[in-house]
């Protein structure tokens, strides 16, 4: 067995996730009012929301954009969010009235809800975590 000298290892931190999408001034209104996040930088290509010191949530701007088509393979859905909540309901009502939609097909909705967020990004909503 082989130790690492980790005294010459780089030291790394989860920093952000980043999402590509047209406008990153509204999906940053969108999760910034859905999670609570202040913008922590901004610029006409790019928004980073965060708490001071936290990870955070990044948004940039890319002109040639496509929407995903989930559950439609055709345009991948990219990446995706868990949200963990403590009432479905109350949860996918205030997202929807922030800008999210509910796409018909939902795999699990006694579990989980599955929205998409104003770019189209799909992620979910559970109870579970």
């Amino acid at each position: 067995m082989t130790t690492e000298n980790t005294a010459s290892s780089p030291t790394f931190r989860y920093a952000a996730v980043t999402f590509d999408c047209p406008d990153p001034a509204e999906l940053a209104r969108f999760y910034g009012e859905a999670l609570g996040l202040p913008v922590a930088f901004s610029s006409d290509d790019f928004v980073f929301l965060a708490q001071e010191g936290t990870p955070g949530l990044g948004f940039n701007r890319l002109t040639d954009y496509r929407r995903p088509t989930w559950p439609d393979p055709a345009q991948e859905k990219q990446a995706h969010l868990e949200l963990g909540v403590d009432d479905l309901e109350a949860a996918e009502s205030r997202l929807l009235s922030l800008g999210a939609a509910k796409p018909a097909h939902q795999p699990s909705p006694d579990r989980w809800r599955v929205l998409l967020d104003p770019a189209g990004h799909p992620f979910c909503i559970t109870t579970l975590v």
